[in-house]
């Protein structure tokens, strides 16, 4: 008999609104025990209010959600002693070291003196903070900062690490260092971690699963290997002398997933990519336009945005802040 999946996070119908306005619509999924799983969509899709509910910072409008078999509404302080947080918006103490930062946090969760000793030194050394530990916060740059609290969300022993845009604003190098440390606590605390992002390289780096939302909506939920299939297992880019009239002979093509036509290129969807580039040239010879430059490559979770969406996260962001973005041409063939 295999070993038996357990769903750590349950929802059903999950809503959440504000003043007639819909930030979460009856959304209904499952995390399983250990898992690193992504809550992937743009700014403003109802990652973070999503979040809040299942850490109670929030009550549902509609719904309901489990948290290690507790009740989020019925059950709060059950929930709230099985998770750890770290939030978009820094939340520690500048005033303290690292080391009191943790064992503030340690005495509200009900610690005693070894046992926070204890773990603060094991935490400090799943961040390699523990050179650190006796220096002011303030002292502190962006990804320190960023690697104590992760380390903070930890101290309690959580069930659930929950992990809100944790390197956003950080550049690439520590970005880099914050994914380590997010896989390393995952491997070695046994830590389930709900992780959102509207990062697609963070996602696909990270994630076990992830759970594609927009509008409030979740759109699919799957492995990352699995939603860039639905891509298609390459992607073709090309740029011609005709884009609308080459885009919409090729719209026309059985073998090719899904197109997007771009301002100056296309995009195609297809399976054995190398293979299909000559016939792409074939095509385009049949109607006199002339090739500029194409080329193939594996999708991308950014392509799977766009395949569910019809539009890229940029522009779906910039919608959500009320600039506006021409949206793009976008056609797609179920199978």
């Amino acid at each position: 008999m295999g070993d038996r999946i357990l769903e750590i996070i349950k929802t059903n119908n999950l809503t959440k609104k504000f003043n007639g306005f819909t930030a979460v619509d009856h959304i209904s999924f499952s995390v399983r025990e250990g898992e690193i799983f992504g809550f992937l969509g743009p700014n403003g899709a109802g990652k973070t209010t999503t979040i809040k509910m299942l850490t109670t910072l929030l009550y549902p409008t509609e719904g309901s959600a489990e948290l290690s078999g507790f009740d989020v509404i019925k059950k709060r302080d059950k929930v709230r002693k099985h998770i750890g947080v770290v939030f978009q918006e820094p939340a520690l103490d500048t005033e303290l070291t690292g080391r009191e930062n943790l064992d503030f946090h340690a005495r509200i969760y009900g610690l005693d003196k070894d046992n926070r000793k204890k773990r603060a030194a094991e935490v400090l050394k799943l961040v390699n903070l523990e050179g650190k530990k006796d220096v002011l916060v303030k002292k502190y740059s962006g990804g320190m900062k960023r690697r104590l609290e992760i380390a903070r969300g930890l101290m309690h022993y959580p069930t659930v690490l929950f992990l809100d845009e944790p390197t956003l604003g950080l550049d690439t190098q520590t970005r880099r260092a914050i994914w380590e440390y997010i896989k390393k606590m995952n491997k070695e605390e046994k830590t389930t971690i709900f992780l959102t992002t509207h990062y697609m390289d963070e996602a696909d780096y990270l994630c076990d699963r992830v759970g594609i939302i927009d509008h409030g909506k979740i759109l699919v939920i799957d492995s990352t290997t699995s939603l860039k299939n639905a891509v298609g297992n390459d992607v073709i880019t090309l740029s011609c002398s005709d884009l609308d009239e080459l885009g919409k002979r090729l719209g026309d093509e059985s073998w090719i997933k899904n197109i997007k036509q771009h301002d100056t290129f296309l995009t195609l969807g297809v399976k054995k990519g190398e293979e299909k580039i000559p016939v792409v040239f074939e095509i385009a010879r049949s109607l006199n336009i002339k090739i500029k430059s194409i080329s193939v490559r594996k999708p991308t979770l950014d392509d799977v945005f766009l395949h569910f969406t019809g539009r890229t996260m940029r522009g779906q962001e910039e919608r959500n802040t009320g600039r506006e973005s021409r949206p793009p041409i976008f056609r797609s063939r179920r199978r």
